[in-house]
């Protein structure tokens, strides 16, 4: 018997996946308990037309992503830090400050979302790596200069 799976279920299949499973435990357990449906030639059709929107939509997304890539690349964010002897930076710049800074200027990106975890700490050009989709990463110029 085959069936499609609607729920993920761990050590037996994702959802959108075909498998061929033994009736009894098609029926009694997977079928009845939400977890996958009858693959028949509807359902198929139906898993097919979704499987695309998804991927028109995916598609959507990474071109949204590339775009934004495009735009943050021209950007450098400047930030007036306090030094002490030597231009030692009192204090760090870190990935939340670079996210509120990028709110600023009309950016909304998650705090989650910069790769590089570690704060700034000294005065110069630092690139920050940002992934804005798993196939779209970029690379921020951050710019940290000695305040008063």
């Amino acid at each position: 018997m085959k069936v499609i799976f609607i729920k993920d279920l761990k050590g037996q299949g994702k959802k959108g996946e075909i498998k061929e499973v033994k009736p009894g435990y098609g029926q009694n357990f997977l079928i009845k308990n939400g977890y996958a449906v009858l693959a028949s030639t509807s359902n198929v059709k139906h898993l097919d037309t979704e499987n695309k929107k998804k991927e028109e939509a995916e598609a959507e997304l990474i071109k949204q992503c590339e775009e934004l890539k495009k735009e943050l690349e021209q950007k450098e964010l400047t930030f007036s830090v306090k030094t002490g002897k030597g231009d030692k930076v009192f204090g760090s710049v870190t990935p939340k400050q670079i996210v509120s800074e990028l709110k600023k200027i009309g950016y909304d990106i998650d705090k989650k979302k910069i790769i590089d975890k570690n704060p700034l700490t000294s005065l110069g050009y630092h690139e920050v790596m940002i992934e804005l989709h798993k196939q779209v990463q970029v690379k921020l110029k951050v710019h940290l200069v000695k305040g008063s």
